[in-house]
């Protein structure tokens, strides 16, 4: 399949991470997701999307990206169908390119939480319907469309806004950083050396952020990182996959805890935004993620909002 075009016409369109989308693209979506979510809240029934079928692969397991998919295609009208890797022959050795051209014989879009990124590119370069990406090790796209939409109901504009990323340079932060630069935002990455975000996600975020305004500023200091922050994002600094080194990232990433003190040095007005599932006294004390500058609900609340915009753009 083609990636998605300069337009705000998406149909039939890939999601393989944010690069598919333009500044313009990406309003469009929030947009769409502030309408549905409203309509949602008032008890509208919307079924734009009777008759489709969505297939959902996971290779990797899941609370917010199946629950939130599989709920928002239902309340679209349309069906969606958990395909476990295991139950799949895919998991006893049919090929991807094999699995995606009989997926597009059934069914109207794909998604996808899997580990290396070169799977979902084969299977979007098979299949003859939209594939989507639920996560990969490098990117978490849908993620990142959740978060815009959660700042964005809070300050009302992108402009002048800085997000600060503290922790793990992982899928979360390569998708965040994107999303800022698209949208004007100054991101800045408070990470450990040997932990940054990979170099070429950054080259490219730093591309665009001098195309839109924006600064991307990757630093090993927790506290440079959030200086006048609008927004601060944790994520568990032990991803899934990366059991075996828990006990050396707990040790390298402790001075990097979401807490009170860190916290002082961000706007008096910042937002908390975490991805899920969170690590009380890890990544982040509970004083924070309970506390009145959480907004994590919400944004876990706004994954089914934004994905329910992006499945109604490629497949109304």
């Amino acid at each position: 399949m083609s990636t998605v075009s300069a337009s705000a016409n998406l149909k039939g369109k890939d999601l393989l991470t944010l690069k598919d989308l333009t500044s313009e693209d990406i309003m469009f979506l929030l947009e769409s997701a502030i309408a549905l979510k409203e309509k949602h809240e008032n008890g509208e029934i919307v079924k734009t999307l009777e008759g489709k079928t969505l297939g959902m692969i996971f290779e990797k397991s899941s609370t917010r990206t199946r629950v939130s998919f599989e709920a928002g295609m239902l309340q679209l009208g349309g069906n969606a169908l958990f395909l476990s890797s295991q139950d799949l022959q895919i998991g006893r050795g049919e090929t991807i390119g094999d699995t995606a051209q009989v997926l597009s014989q059934f069914i109207d879009a794909i998604m996808i939480r899997t580990f290396e990124n070169s799977k979902i590119e084969e299977l979007a370069e098979y299949a003859s319907i939209p594939v989507i990406n639920g996560l990969t090790d490098d990117y978490h796209p849908c993620q990142a469309l959740a978060d815009l939409l959660t700042i964005y109901e809070h300050k009302q504009t992108f402009s002048g806004l800085k997000v600060a990323y503290v922790g793990d340079g992982n899928n979360v932060a390569h998708s965040l950083m994107i999303a800022c630069a698209k949208m004007g935002i100054d991101c800045s990455i408070g990470c450990p050396s040997g932990y940054e975000p990979k170099a070429f996600v950054t080259e490219y975020a730093k591309k665009v952020a001098s195309e839109t305004g924006a600064a991307i500023t990757i630093t090993e200091n927790p506290v440079k990182a959030v200086q006048n922050a609008d927004a601060i994002y944790a994520d568990v600094w032990t991803s899934m996959g990366q059991e075996e080194e828990a006990k050396k990232r707990l040790e390298v990433f402790a001075s990097y805890q979401v807490n009170d003190e860190l916290v002082q040095h961000a706007k008096s007005d910042y937002l908390f935004l975490h991805c899920l599932p969170a690590h009380r006294e890890e990544e982040v004390t509970a004083s924070i993620i309970d506390g009145p500058n959480s907004v994590v609900f919400q944004q876990a609340g706004n994954r089914m909002h934004v994905q329910k915009a992006l499945l109604q753009a490629i497949l109304a």
